[in-house]
């Protein structure tokens, strides 16, 4: 629980439109409270017993934003052409490094620089479907938890996909770790109580951590990879009904 944790919630939900990264930030501010360290460490941020609700929400806002915003197939796909662009514009595919004697040159590498840049015609295939809108289509993704079951689906599919995959990427996040991270939480009876928000919590305890691939193809080539997926789900929807079949004999 930071400040900046905070800020760039709010703002980037106002920002893209969305209500998932919104939280009580009020009520946030009226029940945060400062730790004293112990052994002579500094003082922690945590919150009064009353509102642990509110960092829980914290939390879940955080888990929402990225499932639903910054992990979002076409974001994400915006992410891969925009990588793939400034390997291609920039001098041996890489910024210069921001210290001297190189500061100067990495400092005139801002935004409107790269959208020059991508706005006449340079970035190769990226910059060409970054400024035309064109991105690549998500074929196939896990589920946001990948089991061994989606593990054997997802070679399955990236086999039968083949050649036609062009970015493989994955959305993977650790949203809470208990332990040392943990938020800590103030008894309002004993003010000398201290608890992880994990023990007060069920949702944050039990928040595992994000492990999903995706699989990109390029636009002309949706349909076919498609149709692939497809197949492959009614051949999985088969082999399934076969081995309920095979266990429950007449």
């Amino acid at each position: 629980m930071d400040a900046d944790r905070m800020d760039y919630l709010l703002r980037d939900s106002y920002h893209s439109g969305v209500q998932y990264g919104r939280f009580d930030l009020n009520r946030v501010r009226n029940t945060v409270v400062a730790i004293p360290g112990t052994a002579g460490r500094a003082p922690r941020l945590g919150v009064s017993e009353g509102g642990w609700h509110v960092a829980e929400s914290l939390v879940i806002a955080r888990y929402f934003m990225f499932t639903q915003v910054y992990f979002h197939k076409t974001r994400v796909a915006y992410d891969i052409h925009l990588r793939g662009a400034l390997a291609e514009i920039l001098p041996s595919g890489k910024f210069p490094r921001p210290t001297r004697p190189e500061l100067d040159e990495f400092l005139k590498w801002d935004d409107w620089r790269v959208l020059g840049e991508l706005s006449s015609g340079k970035g190769g295939e990226h910059g060409k479907r970054l400024a035309g809108r064109n991105h690549f289509r998500l074929a196939f993704s896990t589920p946001e938890i990948v089991g061994t079951g989606d593990q054997e689906r997802l070679e399955r599919v990236r086999e039968k996909l083949g050649g036609l995959i062009v970015a493989t990427e994955e959305a993977s996040k650790n949203w809470y770790k208990t332990g040392t991270p943990d938020i800590p939480v103030v008894s309002d009876i004993d003010p000398s109580s201290v608890k992880p928000l994990s023990l007060y919590s069920n949702v944050v305890l039990n928040l595992r951590p994000n492990n999903q691939v995706l699989l990109y193809v390029r636009p002309e080539d949706s349909e076919k990879a498609k149709r692939i997926v497809r197949k492959e789900a009614e051949d999985e929807r088969n082999r399934q009904g076969t081995l309920e079949s095979d266990s429950n004999p007449r």
